[in-house]
């Protein structure tokens, strides 16, 4: 049995380091393992919205949006994220998985087939179990084998409702999927796509607008504020029809404490920031391609896509635990994702690159790994 065990950190004086708790004489530790893409969960412009709305809204909410939770930094919110997604409506949630199960719940039930990439987050697949729909996998970023599928389902039932789920970036993969050619694909067989853009907003896109912006054809956007935003909750975006039966229909938002005052005004500093600085997302991708590039050459496996998600596929669950321990020997906080988040023999290290790591940062990873398995055979030597 793989056990976990929960392990406490608090963030340290240092950019871009965790410190573990209690310190003890333990070092703080770089993190390559956070989501916090864009470093915002510690930028003076977002920890300054966040108090102020604290300190005239108070910590919480107090109730759901259809009673008295609704504050205007919520509306505030809503409508800049419409505005800058080109979407019609949105609607925030306290989770990103909170907001998945609305999502599909908006979109199936018992009479829908569900078609989803075989790597998709699990609080999509937890939706398509509650809405009671029928669910097919079709082989990851594979738009081929999905319109195989699509043809097949429309001979088996012309008038049936179909429903398609993807991710834009897979967060333990770092893959990109082709989302404007699964959107053109559902377009054609008339089936909605569900797109969860939680890791990609931010750092990928137009602007950091994710990879589904401007294309009118994909029913519901979802987001999260928890990664490149720095701040906390999740929304949907989508045209004022589907809106409007989230509003009416999902319990999921109705029935659930609206998100808190302080977290979505330290979202919207940060939308903020990214609509004043679109290139930040660019910038670090490039970084991204930079790693990449130096940890092929140091003779281990191509971190694929082209994300800040770098996943170093070891295979065995002690090769990735112990590439972990060595890593945080040399002071980098990693994590080894096992089964059953990845598939059974994918083991791996899950790298996440940010914007406000220091130089040399690459030099230390490099360095703590070593020469890999790939590596020629001069640079194994001792």
């Amino acid at each position: 049995m793989r056990s976990r065990a929960l392990r406490t950190l608090e963030p340290a004086a240092t950019a871009a380091s965790l410190q573990p708790s209690p310190p003890g004489d333990v070092l703080p530790l770089l993190d390559l393992a956070s989501n916090d893409y864009l470093g915002l969960s510690r930028h003076p412009a977002v920890l300054a919205a966040a108090a102020a709305e604290l300190a005239a809204s108070g910590l919480g909410a107090g109730a759901s949006r259809l009673v008295t939770g609704t504050r205007p930094i919520h509306q505030q919110l809503e409508a800049a994220l419409a505005a800058w997604l080109g979407r019609e409506r949105v609607l925030l949630f306290p989770s990103g998985f909170q907001a998945n199960l609305a999502a599909v719940a908006a979109l199936a039930d018992r009479h829908t087939l569900v078609l989803a990439d075989r790597l998709i987050h699990h609080s999509l697949l937890v939706g398509v179990r509650a809405s009671g729909a029928r669910l097919q996998r079709f082989a990851h970023n594979d738009p081929a084998d999905m319109e195989r599928r699509l043809l097949a389902a429309r001979r088996e039932r012309p008038g049936g409702r179909l429903l398609v789920l993807c991710e834009s970036l897979y967060s333990m993969e770092g893959t990109s999927a082709p989302v404007a050619a699964l959107a053109g694909l559902c377009l054609r067989h008339d089936a909605p796509l569900l797109v969860d853009e939680a890791h990609a907003l931010g750092v990928l896109g137009p602007g950091g607008r994710g990879l589904a912006h401007g294309l009118g054809s994909v029913a519901i956007v979802s987001g999260t504020f928890g990664k490149a935003f720095g701040s906390g909750g999740a929304f949907l975006a989508c045209d004022g029809l589907v809106g409007d039966w989230l509003l009416q229909s999902s319990g999921a938002f109705r029935y659930t404490t609206a998100l808190a005052p302080p977290l979505a005004a330290g979202a919207l500093a940060a939308l903020r920031h990214l609509e004043a600085a679109p290139s930040t997302g660019l910038a670090l991708a490039e970084r991204a391609a930079r790693w990449r590039d130096a940890i092929e050459a140091a003779g281990w496996p191509r971190p694929p896509g082209d994300g800040p998600i770098l996943a170093l596929l070891l295979g065995a669950d002690a090769e990735a635990l112990a590439a972990q321990r060595r890593l945080e020997a040399a002071g980098l906080l990693t994590v080894a994702i096992r089964p059953p988040t990845v598939p059974e023999g994918t083991a791996r290290l899950r790298l996440v690159l940010r914007q406000d790591l220091p130089t040399g940062s690459l030099d230390r990873l490099l360095a703590a790994l070593g020469p890999g398995p790939l590596a020629p055979r001069h640079a194994l030597a001792p």
